[in-house]
């Protein structure tokens, strides 16, 4: 049953994706409309993995969103929280790899939306163009999102954040709001499989602009970390009880590195 109703909602996830792909070029034309866009793609996805799939998301701390321009830093487990986090903050941008926008079609939207791409190719400018492209955002109101480890990594790994957050921290001089979340238990990196149950993405009290770098860099970790364990204790503990598997990842190894 797990992977019929995983299949179901995949199938159902990707023509979606095509349709609205192909329906929504004209939103091309703006900027605003591409985000609109991207929102009800991701809206009408939540809606689809809980009819089909079971899994649930639920949003906590969403009274901790300030208003206006903010740097956003979500830990990364999963595809599920690049489309989740997009439904609640409005005049929403990624920061993401320039690769991406060489994707056929999808990349369009992404150039068109004003994601911010960093040029990796680019060696040690590379911060500095992002930084530079960053700036701009924030001067539009923008909430930046960035995934402080570059990449997805798997549930109960060790951390591995980088220094383009704290970067960005200080070159921008707007609060940092932390998103701990535990979506890899169910919408795993590597994994077609969507198990049932609730998946938890929280928002954290923002942090204010101004401390140092590496004060900055030791505080956003430490309150990522031990909220976002907390989270994957709480949805291990949920999947044991509800008799499904624990994602293949997550081996005792990587949890004693939580700790």
């Amino acid at each position: 049953m797990l992977a019929l109703r995983s299949l179901a909602f995949n199938i159902c996830f990707y023509i979606l994706t095509t349709v609205l792909a192909v329906v929504g070029l004209p939103t091309l034309i703006s900027g605003g409309a591409v985000l609109r866009l991207a929102r009800l793609w991701g809206r009408i996805t939540l809606w689809l993995l809980r009819v089909v799939a079971g899994t649930r998301v639920e949003f906590r701390g969403l009274e901790n969103i300030p208003e206006g321009p903010l740097l956003v830093a979500a830990k990364h487990q999963s595809a599920l929280e690049t489309l989740a986090l997009c439904t609640v903050l409005p005049n929403f941008a990624y920061i993401l790899k320039r690769e991406l926008l060489l994707i056929p079609l999808i990349g369009w939207y992404l150039s068109r939306s004003g994601m911010v791409a960093i040029d990796r190719s680019k060696g040690t400018r590379a911060m500095s163009l992002m930084n530079a492209a960053a700036g701009e955002a924030i001067r539009q109101g923008r909430r930046l999102i960035i995934f402080p480890e570059g990449t997805r990594r798997p549930v109960g790994a060790a951390p591995a954040y980088k220094q383009g957050l704290s970067h960005l921290y200080v070159a921008l001089n707007v609060p940092c709001l932390p998103v701990a979340l535990n979506t890899g238990l169910f919408w795993s990196r590597n994994s077609l499989i969507r198990r049932p149950g609730t998946a938890i993405i929280a928002f954290l009290p923002a942090i204010p602009p101004g401390l140092p770098r590496q004060e900055f860099q030791a505080l956003v970790q430490e309150r990522l970390e031990s909220a976002s364990n907390a989270l994957v204790d709480g949805g291990l503990q949920g999947l044991a009880a509800s008799g499904h598997p624990v994602p293949s990842d997550e081996s005792p190894a990587a949890a004693g590195a939580r700790r």
